[in-house]
């Protein structure tokens, strides 16, 4: 493969809880593993139907109140049509229609070019799947 374009798998485990996980370390180790100081493009994506890639604060209660959020608008009780698992499982494969599986975001020296305050994280509403996959593409 040309070193235009490079990924990398994260193997994550999120637990039995709703989560955000920030991944922005994950991030800048693998740019500044492979994109050798070059401006570009990283793609973040979790190939999972239930879960979400978010860029927000975190540390300081946005991300627990993006969950009560999410809670608020998919609440886990019985109204949802999809049914196995957890009760109000449902809810968590409406999650991507408003936190999208990926995010696209510029890379410049090889580094990425966040605002001060933003992070790249994953998002999981799904208690019954702890195993999560994150692939970092970036594209130079």
């Amino acid at each position: 493969m040309s070193d235009t374009f490079t990924t990398h798998v994260l193997n994550l485990t999120t637990g039995s809880r709703e989560t955000v996980t920030d991944l922005t370390g994950d991030c800048a180790e693998f740019l500044r593993q492979r994109a050798g100081g070059r401006d570009g493009l990283l793609n973040v994506f979790v190939p999972h139907a239930t879960a979400g890639i978010a860029v927000l604060e975190t540390g300081a209660g946005s991300d627990d109140d993006l969950l009560a959020t999410l809670y608020t608008l998919l609440p886990a009780d019985d109204r949802w049509q999809h049914r196995h698992g957890s009760p109000g499982h449902g809810r968590d494969h409406v999650l991507p229609a408003l936190v999208p599986p990926h995010a696209t975001l510029p890379v410049v020296d090889g580094r990425l070019a966040l605002g001060t305050w933003q992070s790249v994280c994953l998002v999981d509403t799904n208690k019954d799947n702890p195993n999560r996959q994150v692939r970092l593409s970036f594209l130079g």
